[in-house]
């Protein structure tokens, strides 16, 4: 099968029957995956943070109706 190079990238090939790009060099490819994969974390990381905020917020609350239910 013949692919068509894309243009300004020598490592990248594009298949004309799917028009699906190919990466040629395993060393780019391989941080892009780890990139990826950062990213991944980082998103969890976030939204770990978040639901802690929630949760804080929410014991917050709780404290302060007990605080206020054991002063009547």
């Amino acid at each position: 099968m013949d692919y068509i190079k894309v243009k300004d990238h020598d490592s990248l090939l594009r298949d004309p029957r799917t028009g699906a790009i190919v990466n040629t060099n395993r060393s780019e490819f391989l941080k892009h995956v780890e990139a990826r994969r950062k990213m991944s974390r980082i998103e969890t990381v976030v939204d770990d943070i978040n639901n802690l905020k929630d949760e804080v917020s929410e014991i917050k609350a709780l404290l302060r109706e007990l605080i206020k239910n054991a002063s009547n």
